[in-house]
């Protein structure tokens, strides 16, 4: 137990480290944030009506997400519009407790229904708990859902193979540009 602790440590510590600095705005961020959000759009193609309906959306290009055991995390940066308009830079936390072994990678969007929802998000300290599910996006998923709590959450797998039976919660940061 002792072990895990100290390896979930430098885990953290880790990403402290090797985490990106920001020094203001990136002309190359503009860039990155439209490849993100075309990758959706070329990907999910019926997620056509939560663009042209939500007030706004952060999209998160990787999330990578690892666990061992019983503990787990992911991380990735992305990032939020409003109304069609980049406004700012998000990232996202992820822990996991429950038994674990594998890493993956996806990328995801979350869909803001209103002004409310993405002011809450924008507030910087927003979570989704183990209430809100994203749903693998793929053609034809997206018809049938709708928002929940203000929120509709979507994931695009990339690569690796998770297996796990954990709960856990996803936290956000928001920085405006």
């Amino acid at each position: 137990m002792k072990m895990m602790k100290i390896g979930i440590l430098a885990f953290m510590l880790a990403g402290l480290v090797f985490s990106t600095a920001r020094a203001g705005w990136d002309p190359a961020e503009g860039e990155r944030a439209k490849a993100s959000v075309e990758h959706f759009r070329n990907n999910a193609p019926s997620l056509d009506r939560f663009f042209e309906k939500a007030y706004g959306y952060v999209v998160f290009p990787d999330v990578f997400k690892g666990g061992f055991m019983m503990l787990g995390g992911g991380h990735g940066n992305g990032y939020v519009y409003e109304l069609n308009n980049l406004v700012g830079h998000s990232t996202i936390t992820q822990i996991n407790v429950g038994p674990q072994l594998g890493g993956q990678s996806f990328s995801e969007i979350i869909f803001f229904k209103d002004k409310r929802e993405l002011d809450n998000f924008k507030r910087g300290n927003y979570e989704l708990n183990a209430q809100v599910e994203g749903i693998v996006a793929t053609t034809g998923a997206a018809t049938t859902i709708d928002f929940s709590h203000g929120v509709a959450v979507f994931v695009l797998p990339k690569a690796g193979v998770m297996a796990e039976a954990t709960v856990g919660g996803q936290k956000f940061s928001y920085r405006s540009y």
